[in-house]
């Protein structure tokens, strides 16, 4: 095991990863930016270093930074979290360079899986299913004609994209070429590549995920699967394991697609494929998430196996020490993210002083936060406070757990504003309830 790990990242996820390796026997690193220098990880953590102003591109976008403070604490090892530098090929590439392990997949497996179009040439190849489109990035009118045959509605999507930015969804043909062109130039400002590719967009699919761990050796095995459907903007408001009312024997057809496509991959570590259920039954790949994943803790509540503990095992050069048969899934898990926006008002950011900060509490409960009374929530960074995660044996009585642990859970200041109302009505919801809900549930609750 590492003697010293870097944790590369801020907010309830730093400590996530510093507590892991507290139990581990691991030694810590925080770094931090000039308004976190008193976060709660840089509490928690052995020893921190600022690397830089508020401004993520100056502090937790900024690589030579943070490879600078592992070298000079003596880091043998840094775990990026998610977001930031997590899915970076360069940043990977340069930990290598300096004989620094990152918690990860190597720079090139990164590389090829964080290319969005790559990767599903890619996953084609290993026989996981597409949605009809294009398997390389096209030019506009090559995009419009393609568009044309596989039929409208479609989605516009920048290769390097990621955490649902970069897409555009297009129902009428008369408005592609301009949401073309749009999408290209998001992709471009913030990936700094503007190639995209299209395909079909399902308007009543699911969004169904699977956990997958591999230790590069010829070993993977999958944790069963994640229900992402409740989203906004693509971004994900409620998670749950396993996910409900799937027909007899998908959820382990999903989960043998995931393992087949991680191993063509050369996949290692702890890694997400994502696919979409459509109403009929059938599933394709969307994409791989080559990170921890927020809404890891559901997996975590129903297998009781800790992912980043086995994140640093595998990086510290160990193997897989479960099997498949291994893999035992018990009850219901459900997330909800609680984030500092008004759902209100378009789901805008707010920031500001928390006054107040009660999480919730009670059997089977878990609150992954690093927020208290007296934070202040700052504008540059994602809005997430708290990952409020409940189990029970069945789904009916962990919805109603999770509700109880919603009307508990108080957050009060003068700007700030939480999800956590919205997310009680989306849970009392019958479409939600009964399992019926799409991708578009969210979007229907707000319509007047």
């Amino acid at each position: 095991m590492f003697a010293k790990v870097l944790i590369a990242n801020r907010g309830e996820i730093a400590l996530r990863v510093a507590r892991a390796c507290r139990e581990l026997g691991v030694a810590t690193v925080a770094v931090h930016s000039v308004p976190d220098r008193d976060s709660a990880v840089v509490r928690f953590a052995d020893e921190s270093v600022q690397i830089g102003p508020a401004a993520p591109g100056k502090s937790y976008l900024n690589a030579a930074a943070i490879l600078e403070a592992a070298q000079r604490t003596g880091a043998d090892a840094v775990h990026p979290g998610y977001g930031f530098l997590s899915e970076s090929p360069d940043f990977a590439e340069a930990c290598e360079d300096l004989g620094i392990v990152l918690v990860g997949p190597p720079a090139g497996v990164m590389g090829r899986l964080g290319d969005k179009a790559t990767a599903r040439s890619l996953m084609h190849a290993a026989g996981l299913p597409l949605l009809p489109g294009g398997l390389d990035p096209l030019g506009p009118e090559e995009a419009a004609a393609l568009a044309g045959r596989i039929g409208f509605p479609v989605i516009i999507k920048a290769c390097a994209g990621g955490g649902g930015r970069g897409m555009q969804v297009v129902h009428d043909p008369d408005r592609f070429a301009e949401e073309f062109r749009r999408t290209q130039a998001t992709a471009q400002m913030l990936f700094g590549d503007g190639r995209v590719y299209v395909e079909k967009y399902l308007s009543d699919a699911r969004h169904v995920e699977v956990q997958v761990l591999c230790d590069g050796r010829g070993n993977a095995i999958h944790l069963g699967e994640r229900d992402c459907t409740v989203q906004r903007r693509h971004q994900k408001l409620i998670e749950e394991t396993p996910a409900p009312s799937l027909p007899p024997g998908l959820a382990e057809q999903m989960g043998a697609s995931a393992v087949a496509g991680a191993l063509a991959a050369g996949y290692v570590g702890a890694g997400t494929f994502e696919f979409l259920l459509a109403p009929d039954g059938e599933y394709y790949f969307m994409e791989v998430n080559c990170r921890i994943q927020v809404e890891h803790p559901v997996t975590e509540m129903v297998t009781g196996i800790d992912l980043v503990r086995e994140q640093l095992r595998i990086a510290a050069g160990n193997p897989l020490d479960l099997e498949q048969d291994d893999v035992r899934l018990r009850g219901v898990a459900l997330e909800c993210r609680i984030n500092a926006e008004d759902p209100a008002n378009g789901f805008v950011p707010t920031p500001g002083l928390i006054e107040q900060f009660i999480p919730a509490g009670g059997p089977f409960v878990r609150v992954d936060t690093h927020v208290h009374a007296g934070y202040t929530v700052p504008p540059n960074y994602d809005s997430l406070l708290a990952k409020l995660v409940v189990w029970a044996p069945r789904r009916d009585e962990a919805i109603a757990r999770m509700l109880r642990a919603l009307s508990e859970f108080t957050v009060t200041g003068d700007r700030v504003r939480t999800t956590g109302d919205f997310l009680a009505r989306v849970l009392d919801d019958d479409r939600f309830r009964g399992a019926t809900h799409t991708t578009a549930l969210v979007d229907e609750l707000l319509r007047p």
